[in-house]
């Protein structure tokens, strides 16, 4: 039955609340947050009964604190290769900086992305689910969760959908840091689990087939070409953006919370 009255305010209150838990650092309810805020309009007794188990996960799990870690990540670098863009149709270009930008200073910071997409997601409109985690260096300082604006027929293109996504908030975040006067190190990591995507993101030499993805796939290979990202193949069982696009058995979902909050060991992430 459809909430009405107290209830029905009760509902947007309460997803409210978790909106704010969401923004100030428990990234592992963000999904179940994304999704029940999708029935803000007309929530039923099932919707409620789910916020408030989201509620009670987070009265057992009160340990759940981000760690703002300053050292650079220990990331596998033999997943990303250099080629050279400069025979493409993006010829050797580069970068551009912020013409206003003040004078870097300090330590550098190593920027890292994982970005993943679940596949029609939603039973309704079936389209899919986009999660993305930006590190700078070792601290988790962004974080998104959000459902696609366009049904797509294949996994392919709603993670190259979440990749290109992933590549503007990337940008957005550089030149943030380089506009504090933070010197940025090289090019983003960023690390995708389909295999597909990476290669057409990182190779120059690969071609498309599906005329609608033709935006997200220059946009990725352009700021591959720019040196401004990075693409890396990220095994699905270690993707820690799974967490932010699907629901998880308890075990796999543990152990990325684990990583993320840094429960009991240092993550290499």
């Amino acid at each position: 039955d459809e909430l009405e009255g107290k209830m029905f305010s009760r509902y947007q209150q309460l997803i409210g609340m978790l909106r704010w838990a969401v923004e100030l650092g428990r990234v592992d309810i963000h999904f179940e947050v994304a999704v029940l805020s999708t029935f803000l309009a007309s929530p039923r007794e099932g919707h409620l009964k789910a916020v408030y188990n989201i509620f009670g996960y987070l009265e057992r799990h009160l340990d759940s604190t981000l760690v703002f870690d300053d050292r650079e990540p220990l990331l596998d670098l033999s997943v990303f290769q250099e080629v050279d863009w400069s025979e493409s149709v993006y010829g050797d270009s580069s970068e551009e900086l912020p013409a206003n930008m003040p004078e870097p200073l300090g330590r550098g910071v190593v920027s890292t992305c994982f970005v993943d997409a679940s596949h029609a997601n939603d039973l309704v409109t079936r389209r899919s689910h986009t999660g993305i985690l930006h590190y700078m260096n070792k601290a988790l300082i962004a974080w998104w969760s959000k459902k696609q604006n366009t049904c797509e027929s294949s996994t392919w293109g709603a993670e190259f959908v979440a990749a290109r996504v992933a590549v503007d908030q990337v940008e957005a975040l550089r030149y943030k840091m380089r506009m504090f006067g933070i010197p940025v190190k090289g090019a983003t990591y960023v690390l995708c689990d389909n295999a597909s995507v990476v290669k057409n993101s990182s190779q120059p030499n690969s071609t498309l087939s599906k005329k609608h993805h033709q935006i997200c796939y220059h946009r990725c290979r352009e700021a591959s070409a720019r040196r401004m990202v990075i693409f890396g193949k990220e095994d699905g069982e270690t993707n820690l953006s799974d967490l932010q696009t699907k629901l998880l058995e308890t075990e796999r979902r543990r152990n990325i919370t684990n990583v993320i909050y840094q429960k009991g060991y240092v993550s290499s992430v």
